[in-house]
Formats: C-alpha cells, structure tokens, sequence
C-alpha cells in the first residue's frame, strides 16, 4: 500500500520473483540488476519478443530473430540475475510459492505479476479457431507460413477462373491498420518480384473494424490521414462492421453479409483473462486485467506487483485506467522495481503517474502516422521516419537494431527480396 513499506526477510537475500518476460518485466528486472535483491525472471520462452512488429514478421519484412532477443544474453553481466524457463500456473499466497507447470516450485519474498496478455476474441464463434491472431512470434511465424502458403496455392490454380483471393483483418487499430498495409505490400511484391502468377484484380485486402473511424485513439486527423492512405493502397475499409462469426472459408458480418476468405488475421484487441493473472488469486479487473493499489501492489498482496498489459495500471489521473500499450509496460515496470527497493529499504511506497510519450503506427513503406505530446500530427514519411527512429530505440540487442535499420533503409528506397520463405513447420495447403 501507498506510504505502508513491505518488511522482507532477515538474512538471505531478498527473492524477487518476476514472472513474463516482456516489456515490463524485463525493466524490471533491469533496474533491479545489481541492486541487493536476487531476482529471478520466470518465462516459457527463453527470448523477449518486440511485439510492436511483429506483423513485419508475419508479411516476410523481418525474420524471426531480428525481433527476438535471449533473456539469459541481456542479463548474462548481471551477478544478482537469474533466469528460469518455464510456465508459471499458480500462486500460493499463505507459502510464497509458484508452481511451474512441469511440478516444481519457486519461492519469494516479492512477486511481480508481469505476464502479458493474449488475443481477445470476445465471444464471437469461430474466431478462436479459425481467425488468427498475432500476439506471439509463434503466431507470426504461423500467419507468415499461412500467407505465403495460400499464395503458393493460388499461383498454382492459375488466373484464369480462379477464385478472388481475400484477406480479410479485424480490428481498425495500429495492429490491424499496420498488418492490412502490410499485407497488401507482400501481395505486390510476391506478384512482381517472384512471377506469381496471380492477377492483381483479383486479390483484396479487406479492414474490418466496429468504431466509426481508424486509429480510435489518434487524433481524427491521424484517423483521417490513416483511411486516405489505406484507400489509395487498394485496402477495402470496412467501418461500423461488426463481426459475429468466423468459419473455416467464410466471416460472417452483423449485416448477414458473408465474405469467402480462408485468412482472418484477428487484431480486434487483447485480454489477461487466460493468462497467469487469472490463476494469481489476485482481484480480477477489466478484461481479466489484474486490480492494483496505486504504486502497483495488487490488491490485498502488499509483497505482489502487477504491471504491464496483464494490470489495470491506474493512470495517476482520477480513477482512469492506462491503455495496454509498450510505453506503459516500460514505465510501470520501472516503478515497480522502484518500489520493490523502497518496500526492501523501509520507504514508502509512492504512486504510478503515467507519462504520456505519444503514439504511432506505421502505413505502409514510407508512410506512418505519430502524434508526440505536443505538437501536430506528424505524417507521411516523416511520421515513418519518427515511427522507425523510436522503434529503433527501444529494440533490444545491437545486432537486431543493425539488422533493422539496414532493412528498413533497403526498404526505404525500394522493396527488396526479404525472407519470405515457408518454414518446415508449416501446415500443408490445400
């Protein structure tokens, strides 16, 4: 609780538990390296993933690697850090204890709930089945093989009396305005750099969202800029559409109206509810997000944390919520490490302020949107420029960042033979 410090143990050293890997735990954990805590950061992946671009992944922009970074390699220097693979399942309060899912147990004098969140598919049927999400590398990987793989059927049926060839993206926010952009890009440069043998007038991009407007938390200007650009592209903007099935070959809309398509890419929103949030004993929140006081202790857990998409993370600001974005992973990840070591030390807790950076989504090549704190919109190809910059950044590695740049530099000019190659792993088409 705010003002109430949180007494640790006496001799060993204090045990910080972190459990995810993403944006908020890994700040984290690294403010925490080298402080006099032992922390041990729990994941069932042995990588941190940049979520932010993954739909490059998955249209064949970047490989796999350029956007995954080793745990162990970030903090190989970091003597007070250690790192378990595993997947957490359960929280015994009373013991200070987490199971792992293989039966083992983890023990701790402070836990940090930082376990993400996953796709949301709000009840609709069929869309957990058949729509694909794009939340994970495995994810992308997936819907990369299911792209490449149905234009590989397609170029074998031929243009002549083949079947129109729909894609079909729900949800109007940066993920589903930056994946549609992209998807459109990979289908012009498969026909014109690989001869596939598809004709363009037949392939459609369709961007299927319930708001009235893109980019429902841009400025309407933003929104505006966002629609135009995705139009002259050649992406359908479905707006106020409303799906309520997903089937095997077909989405079904409010209206009635069915659109044939064998590929939803399912970008409509995220929830904790699934995730380690629901199984912490911690007070559940909106969408399954994890209750939290304002210095981030969950709620009747004064040694528990929760930050990052998986916490309703208060905004500092009357009783509002912040949004599930990177920016406010990476801030309350770092105020919770801060407030670990005032609990550790005897100091009082203080209150999570959210600092509100901007925000951005790209267009296609050379064509973004960003909106800083203050200031107009930035678009076009300084907003990709700004867009790119900033991404850049916050990569983790130098080699992914070089990797990157020199892509996105490539690409920049002109669109060049990336990895757009279908894994052994993939599902054969039909």
């Amino acid at each position: 609780m705010v003002g109430e410090p949180t007494i640790a143990g006496d001799a060993a050293p204090v045990e910080v538990l972190v459990i995810g890997g993403g944006f908020a735990g890994l700040q984290v954990v690294r403010k925490l390296a080298g402080t006099p805590v032992h922390v041990t950061i729990v994941d069932q992946h042995n990588f941190h993933t940049f979520l932010p671009l993954l739909y490059q992944v998955a249209t064949a922009g970047l490989e796999p690697a350029d956007v995954a970074y080793p745990i162990r390699t970030i903090f190989g220097k970091s003597t007070n850090v250690t790192f378990r693979h595993g997947r957490a399942v359960g929280v015994d309060h009373a013991r200070r204890t987490v199971a792992l899912s293989n039966g083992d147990e983890l023990a701790f004098d402070h836990l940090v709930l930082a376990c993400g969140a996953t796709a949301a598919f709000f009840g609709v049927p069929g869309a957990e089945q058949n729509a694909m999400p794009l939340y994970t590398l495995a994810d992308a990987r997936g819907l990369r093989n299911h792209l490449l793989l149905t234009l590989e059927a397609a170029d074998v049926k031929g243009t002549g009396g083949a079947a129109p060839l729909t894609f079909v993206v729900v949800g109007g926010g940066p993920t589903g305005v930056e994946t549609a952009g992209a998807v459109l890009e990979l289908l012009e440069v498969c026909i014109r750099r690989d001869r596939l043998r598809i004709d363009p007038s037949t392939t459609k991009v369709i961007l299927l969202d319930v708001a009235p407007r893109l980019l429902n938390g841009f400025p309407r200007s933003a929104s505006t800029y966002a629609e135009r650009a995705l139009s002259r592209k050649g992406v359908e903007i479905r707006l106020g559409e409303s799906v309520v099935e997903v089937g095997p070959d077909s989405v079904t809309l409010a209206s009635g109206e069915q659109i044939e398509t064998r590929t939803v890419v399912w970008a409509a929103g995220v929830t904790a509810t699934g995730t380690m949030a629901d199984h912490s004993g911690a007070a559940p929140g909106p969408a399954g997000r994890v209750s939290v006081a304002s210095d981030l202790s969950v709620t009747g857990h004064r040694n528990v944390w929760a930050v990052g998409d998986g916490a309703a993370v208060p905004t500092g600001k009357a009783d509002g919520v912040c949004p599930q974005l990177a920016p406010v992973a990476i801030q309350s990840g770092r105020h919770c490490a801060a407030q670990i070591l005032n609990a550790v030390e005897g100091r009082p807790t203080t209150p999570f302020v959210y600092r509100n950076k901007g925000i951005m989504a790209t267009i296609g090549r050379r064509s973004a949107v960003a909106k800083l704190p203050s200031g107009p919109v930035i678009k076009g190809t300084m907003g990709w420029l700004a867009w790119m910059s900033l991404h850049l950044f916050y990569l983790v590695g130098f080699r992914n960042r070089l990797r990157v740049f020199i892509n996105w530099t490539w690409r920049y000019f002109d669109w060049p033979s990336g990895p757009r190659l279908i894994m052994a792993d993939a599902e054969t088409a039909d």
